[in-house]
């Protein structure tokens, strides 16, 4: 029998549908908008992309939302000038800087400029620190997308076993992180697997939920993961071109084999994808909360 599949499209839908309501409740009550900058450097194929989705998402749901697209030669001082900018900008609640940046600007640098406070990705070291103590102020996009997909999704992750193949700041280190806490949608144990990993095979066919971020298209087969167990595929490699000359896609997970054997698996595309996206906007909705309530609102 095949695997349940656990669609993005879906649940990230019935989130915005929350959303929405919420920012409608916001500006009815407060007259605040959550106020969302996106910063783009260069012209990059996929960040164009990226940062394109998020500013039509932030319109439909009601956001007031800045794009500021830069040239790709502009220097350190002038990109972290204007996050300084936004950084005193009451109407902007979160500042989102489309990564990866040209190689002349460094990354931790830009990130550090961002105010915690309005650090909407959730990769400012200060966020980050919170979320290790259990006192997230914004939990890192993709891996609160992974947490509310197994939520929504009815999947149990109290004494689970989570193994987590993939050490990146963005993903691997804080589903990790977010998984092993004491809290709802977590108290699971949790194995992180990597390059230096011996036998990995025999770390994943042990996971009861299997969470794979390696950005190698279909390194999981079949014959690495348990009878019955959950996937979460976050790879999204690009493998060729379709006929209508669109990106094919590919996860990090054989997707057609493995989902023979499996309870549950997410598909790619549409699986993690349309969390992300949707998570930064309750990412920046939570900013603008904060912003009335620290007002005393």
């Amino acid at each position: 029998m095949s695997a349940r599949i656990i669609s993005g499209i879906e649940v990230a839908g019935e989130i915005r549908q929350e959303i929405k309501r919420d920012v409608e409740a916001l500006k009815s009550r407060y007259h605040i908008e959550p106020g969302l900058v996106t910063i783009l450097v260069g012209n990059n194929p996929a960040s164009i992309s990226y940062v394109t989705a998020k500013q039509k998402t932030a319109k439909e749901l009601g956001f007031y939302s800045i794009e500021e697209n830069l040239r790709e030669d502009i220097t350190q001082e002038e990109l972290i000038f204007m996050i300084d900018k936004y950084n005193k900008d009451d109407r902007i609640h979160g500042i989102l800087v489309q990564m990866p940046l040209p190689k002349h600007i460094n990354e931790r640098e830009v990130i550090y400029a961002i105010n915690p406070d309005k650090d909407v990705d959730g990769f400012h070291p200060v966020n980050m620190g919170r979320l290790l103590i259990g006192e997230a102020l914004f939990y890192p996009c993709t891996p609160y997308g992974i947490q509310q997909l197994l939520i929504k999704s009815g999947i149990e992750t109290e004494g689970a076993h989570v193994v987590v193949v993939g050490r990146s700041n963005i993903v691997g280190k804080p589903i990790a992180i977010m998984l092993c806490q004491k809290a709802k949608g977590a108290n699971a144990t949790v194995t992180i697997c990597h390059t230096a990993t011996k036998d990995l095979a025999s770390h994943t066919k042990r996971a009861d939920i299997l969470i794979v971020a390696l950005g190698s298209p279909k390194a999981i087969t079949a014959d690495m993961v348990k009878e019955g167990a959950t996937v979460i595929d976050v790879g999204v490699n690009r493998i060729g071109v379709t006929p209508d000359g669109k990106a094919k896609l590919c996860g990090d997970v054989d997707f057609e084999a493995v989902k023979e054997k499996v309870y549950a698996i997410t598909p790619v595309p549409g699986g993690v994808g349309p969390m992300t996206i949707t998570m930064l906007m309750l990412n920046t909705l939570k900013a603008a909360k904060r912003t009335v309530e620290m007002q005393g609102g």
